[in-house]
């Protein structure tokens, strides 16, 4: 069955995002912890480093089959992938960029290289303090010709990078299995009383080398860290959306890892929602409507949480006429949080947010607008 594929709308804005970790687009602490972890990893292996930067737009093959993903595997699903194509689509994770950049190396392979791809990365996410639709990845690779490397050398590579991107913190770390290692673990870090994950490693597997084309005594040590995360725990922050407000009091604060001065924070506006949607309509799909029908207006939504799902058939007659519910469909109720980052919303900018968000989701027949139906905004 064929995915459903990105309007050019959606397309253009997707790729006009701005990447941070990318020097050429303009400087960014994102660049702070990047520089921070990669040469770490210079210093203590002592070979070279290969940055590699591609477009966004990658191959299905490139971005699952050549990274050892199941050809049914849930990842796959167009509910948290963006495809541009049947063949194509925005990466889901940094990693994309290397069966590719494997397969140049295989021409001439190094003898000990650090591999390192930065970039955005395409979700279909939930809307919340921690979560965006593009956020930043890089994958960190060693590719190392003659003994192979082992679980004890990814040890060591933890360890660098974690005293590197989070020093003093606590660090976890946990078996967590992945399509293109063997050995996998999950690198989680203790902060404010909780454990929040930063990234993922372990030894690259055998078969992914192999079918780049390089040599036999080839072997690697692969890690993926979340960016964006390694900031938000570096300066302090409590709202990923910080990372690209545009007010100048928030945006010359993210040049560098300094502690965070917090500026005057403006009240939050909660609006709930009450809508008809499909059975199988997740946060994430939501989270991903939101943001698209938006555009740059989704900065001033804070967070779009489920309080509670029920299916269309156990809601009374009144309440079924009231959403213009039907068959397939479950009634959820969203809690709408409105926070502009730099200024406080008036009620005629928030009832209009929260019309955009409702005419993106709810699905129903009946509608309930608060500008009321000739003020319901544009899809």
């Amino acid at each position: 069955m064929p995915h459903p594929v990105l309007t050019p709308g959606a397309l253009a804005r997707a790729l006009a995002v701005r990447d941070l970790s990318d020097p050429a687009q303009g400087p960014h602490a994102i660049q702070r912890v990047l520089g921070a972890a990669a040469n770490a990893l210079v210093a203590a292996w002592g070979c070279p480093a290969i940055v590699e930067r591609a477009s966004p737009i990658v191959s299905v093959a490139d971005n699952y089959d050549r990274l050892g993903y199941p050809a049914g595997g849930a990842a796959r699903d167009a509910r948290h992938t963006r495809y541009v194509s049947e063949t194509h689509l925005l990466r889901s994770q940094t990693s994309a960029m290397i069966p590719p950049l494997l397969r140049r190396l295989a021409a001439d392979p190094p003898r000990d290289a650090l591999l390192v791809c930065p970039g955005v990365v395409y979700r279909r996410d939930a809307i919340d303090r921690l979560h965006v639709g593009e956020p930043h990845q890089v994958d960190l690779w060693r590719i190392r010709r003659g003994p192979p490397l082992r679980v004890a050398d990814l040890a060591e590579m933890i360890a660098c990078v974690a005293g590197a991107v989070a020093p003093g913190l606590t660090v976890s770390v946990t078996s967590s299995p992945h399509p293109y290692t063997r050995e996998g673990r999950q690198i989680d870090v203790r902060i404010r009383g909780a454990w929040l994950e930063i990234g993922e490693c372990g030894l690259a597997a055998p078969e992914v080398l192999a079918a780049a084309g390089l040599p036999a005594d080839a072997s690697g040590l692969a890690m993926g860290l979340g960016l964006d995360r390694l900031v938000m725990i570096a300066k302090g922050l409590d709202d990923i959306r910080l990372l690209r407000a545009e007010d100048p009091r928030i945006a010359s604060q993210m040049l560098d890892l300094a502690p965070w001065r917090p500026v005057s924070r403006h009240p939050p506006v909660r609006r709930d929602l009450s809508v008809a949607v499909k059975d199988d309509a997740t946060a994430e799909a939501l989270g991903d409507r939101v943001r698209e029908a938006l555009g740059d207006r989704a900065a001033d939504v804070e967070a779009v949480e489920v309080l509670s799902e029920t299916p269309a058939g156990a809601l009374s007659a009144a309440a079924r006429a009231r959403l213009g519910i039907s068959a397939g469909q479950k009634n959820v109720l969203l809690r709408v949080v409105l926070r502009a980052l730099g200024r406080t919303l008036t009620d005629p900018e928030a009832n209009a947010l929260r019309d955009a968000v409702y005419a993106a989701v709810h699905e129903g027949a009946a509608h309930e607008w608060a500008a009321g139906a000739a003020g319901a905004p544009a899809r």
